[in-house]
């Protein structure tokens, strides 16, 4: 009777260590301009739209 492994060891894990530190990057650039959207966004509404939500235009200057 024939065995055949069917696992693999090291490949995946080397790569994902290659590539841990762009995905990082790539992660942090997307949440800057996540937050960038959502304060272009907030700052389009007058204080009294801001108000029913519970901000000020000094709470989004600070997201």
């Amino acid at each position: 009777m024939a065995v055949i492994e069917t696992s693999r060891f090291a490949p995946a894990a080397s790569t994902f260590t290659v590539a841990a530190p762009f995905i990082a990057t790539f992660a942090k650039a997307k949440s800057w301009n996540d937050a960038r959207q959502t304060r272009k966004a907030l700052k389009q509404l007058s204080a009294r739209e801001l108000e029913d939500v519970g901000l000020t235009y000094a709470d989004v200057d600070a997201l």
